[in-house]
C-alpha cells in the first residue's frame, strides 16, 4: 500500500513515547498511591498497544489479493482501527472509571506528590512531541478542509487515530494535574478519584468518535467527488464512449478504490471494439490513477443509469430523514 510512510512515522513516534510514559506513570502511581496517575498509566499502556495494532493492521492490509479476498485486504486497517477504538473505551475509559469510583468511595491521601508532578511534566513533554508529529502529518493530508470535516472525509484512520489519542492524552494529563493539585492543596483526597473519572469521560468520548469513523470505513465509503469526476473525465475522452453515465466507488483501503463504471458506448461498435475500449480505459486509469485498483464496466444506456441513480438518491434521502 502506498502512502503510509508518514503514517508509520507517526505511529512509531507515539509507540515509543507511550511505552516509556506508561512505565513511568505506573512507577509513580505505585510510590504515591494516586488514582489519577494509575489511570494515566493505563491510558498510556492502552495507547501503546493501540499503536501496535495499527501497525499490524497496516501490515495485514498490504497483502495482495488472493482467492479468498479477490479485492484485496485493504479493509484490515479499518477493522483494527475499530478494535483500537473499542480498546480505548473498554480498557482506557473502563479502568479509569473503576479506579475513580473506588478512590472517591474510599479516598486515600497522596504521598510524595512531587513525584507525580515531575512525571506529569515529563509526560506532557513527550506526549506533546508525539502530538506535534501527528498534527504535522494530518495537516498535510487535510489541506484546506476543516479539522472535523477532514476526519470525516479521510480514508486513512492511522494518522487521525494517533492525533486524537494524543490529544486525549494531553487533556488527561491536565485533568490529572488538576485533580492531584486540588487533592493536595484542599486536603480533599476524593478529588484525585474525580480526576480519574474525568479522564474516563475524555477517553470514552474519544473512543465513541473513533469508533463511529471506523464503522463508516468498514461498511464502505465512496471516493471523493473529485476522484469520481476525474475518472469520468478520463472515460469520456475515449472516442468509443458516447456517454460516461456515472461511477460507483468504494474504498477498500486508503489508497485502494474499486470502481464500477456505467458507460453508453457508440452504437456502431462491435463486441471486440468494446473490449478494446475497456482495455484502453483500464490501462489509462492504471497509469493516471493508480489508486483505482479494480475496475468494472457495465454497458448501459443513460436512461437506465438515471433510473438507478434516482433510486440510490431516494434511499440516501430516507436515511438522512
Amino acid at each position: 500500500m502506498a502512502g503510509h510512510g508518514g503514517s508509520k512515522k507517526v505511529i512509531y513516534a507515539a509507540l515509543a513515547g507511550n511505552l516509556a510514559i506508561a512505565l513511568t506513570k505506573f512507577a509513580a502511581a505505585f510510590f504515591t498511591g494516586s488514582s489519577a496517575m494509575l489511570s494515566e498509566g493505563v491510558h498510556s499502556l492502552v495507547d501503546t498497544g493501540n499503536g501496535g495494532l495499527l501497525l499490524y493492521g497496516m501490515h495485514r492490509a498490504a497483502r495482495p489479493a488472493d482467492r479468498t479476498h479477490p479485492l484485496g485486504h485493504g479493509r484490515e486497517l479499518y477493522f483494527w482501527s475499530f478494535i483500537v477504538a473499542l480498546l480505548v473505551f473498554a480498557l482506557g475509559a473502563g479502568v479509569s472509571l473503576y479506579e475513580g469510583v473506588v478512590h472517591v468511595m474510599a479516598p486515600e491521601p497522596i504521598a510524595n506528590a512531587k513525584v507525580n508532578y515531575i512525571v506529569l511534566g515529563l509526560s506532557f513533554l513527550f506526549e506533546g512531541s508525539s502530538w506535534l508529529i501527528a498534527l504535522k502529518e494530518f495537516r498535510k493530508e487535510k489541506g484546506r478542509l476543516g479539522w472535523f470535516k477532514a476526519v470525516r472525509l479521510s480514508k486513512d484512520p492511522s494518522v487521525y487515530t494517533v492525533l486524537f489519542e494524543d490529544s486525549a492524552a494531553l487533556l488527561g494529563l491536565v485533568v490529572a494535574f488538576a485533580g492531584i493539585l486540588g487533592a493536595q492543596l484542599l486536603s480533599i483526597p476524593e478529588l484525585d478519584g474525580v480526576a480519574s473519572i474525568g479522564i474516563a469521560f475524555i477517553l470514552g468520548m474519544t473512543a465513541i468518535f473513533l469508533a463511529r469513523e471506523s464503522k463508516g470505513l468498514l461498511i464502505g465509503e465512496p471516493a471523493s467527488p473529485e476522484v469520481q469526476k476525474r475518472v469520468l473525465a478520463i472515460v469520456q475522452a475515449d472516442p468509443a464512449v458516447q456517454q460516461a453515465n456515472g461511477v460507483l466507488t468504494v474504498h477498500m483501503g486508503p489508497e485502494e478504490i474499486v470502481a464500477g463504471l456505467s458507460i453508453e458506448f457508440e452504437d456502431h461498435l462491435t463486441a471486440p471494439e468494446i473490449e478494446a475500449c475497456v482495455e484502453r480505459l483500464e490501462a489509462r486509469l492504471k497509469k493516471e490513477m493508480p489508486e483505482i485498483t479494480r475496475l468494472f464496466v457495465k454497458p448501459q444506456t443513460t436512461g437506465t443509469w438515471e433510473k438507478r441513480r434516482k433510486v440510490i438518491e431516494a434511499a440516501s434521502g430516507e436515511e438522512l430523514a
